[in-house]
C-alpha cells in the first residue's frame, strides 16, 4: 500500500511534484481572471458613491486574488523543487509557501460560500447599497422605479453568483493541490511519518 499510487514514493515522484506545480499555476491565473471579471463586471459597483465596502467585496475581490497569486509562487517553486531534489532551501521554501498558500485558500474557499450563502439570504441587496436610490427593491433581481441608481441592479445578483461559484472551486482545488506540495516537502525533509516510510522504500 505505501509504494501504491498513494504512497510516499509515488507522492515524492519529480514528474507528479510537476504536474502539481503546474496545475497551481493555472488554477492561480484561472482566479486572478475570475476575480478580475468579478471585480469589472459587478463588485466595482458595490462601493458606490459612499465607497461602503461590504464583506462580499472583500472575501470576492482580495483574498482570492491573494490566494491565486501565492498559488502561482507556490507551483513555480514546486516545479523548481522537482528539478533540483536535493536542494534543501528549496524544501523549506515548498513547505512555508505550500502551507500558507493552503490555509489561505482554504479560508477563501469558506469565505466565498459564506459570501454565496449571505448574497442568497439577502436575495442580493447587499451587492446593491452602493445605490443610493430609496427605491431600492427587496431582491437586487427586481428593476428599481427611479434612475436615481449609477449601474444596472437587475443582473448583479445573478453574474455575482455565477462567477463566485467556480471562483469557490478553482481555490479548493489550490487548497488541495497546496496541500499535497507541502506533504511532499516534508518527505523531503523527512519529517513526518510518510517520510518515514518512504525512506524505507528507498532503502
Amino acid at each position: 500500500m505505501a509504494g501504491g499510487r498513494w504512497g510516499p514514493r509515488a507522492l515524492a515522484e519529480p514528474r507528479r511534484l510537476m504536474r502539481a506545480g503546474l496545475g497551481l499555476i493555472v488554477l492561480g491565473h484561472g482566479s486572478l481572471v475570475l476575480g478580475a471579471i468579478v471585480h469589472g463586471s459587478v463588485l466595482r459597483h458595490v462601493a458606490g458613491a459612499s465607497r461602503a465596502v461590504t464583506p462580499e467585496y472583500a472575501v470576492a475581490n482580495v483574498v482570492s486574488v491573494g490566494a491565486g497569486l501565492l498559488s502561482i509562487a507556490v507551483g513555480i517553486v514546486a516545479i523548481l523543487v522537482s528539478h533540483n531534489l536535493s536542494r534543501a532551501a528549496l524544501h523549506w521554501t515548498l513547505l512555508s509557501m505550500s502551507l500558507l498558500n493552503c490555509l489561505l485558500s482554504t479560508t477563501c474557499s469558506v469565505g466565498l460560500a459564506l459570501a454565496i450563502a449571505l448574497t442568497i439570504h439577502s436575495r442580493g441587496i447587499h451587492l446593491v447599497t452602493g445605490c443610493n436610490s430609496s427605491a431600492l427593491p427587496a431582491d437586487a433581481r427586481a428593476a428599481i422605479a427611479t434612475n436615481d441608481c449609477p449601474f444596472n441592479t437587475t443582473r448583479i445578483y445573478d453574474t455575482a453568483l455565477a462567477l463566485w461559484f467556480p471562483s469557490m472551486v478553482l481555490v479548493a482545488a489550490e487548497a488541495v493541490l497546496s496541500g499535497r506540495c507541502c506533504l511532499v516537502a516534508l518527505i523531503f525533509r523527512g519529517i513526518g511519518p510518510c517520510a518515514r516510510g518512504y525512506g524505507k522504500e528507498q532503502v
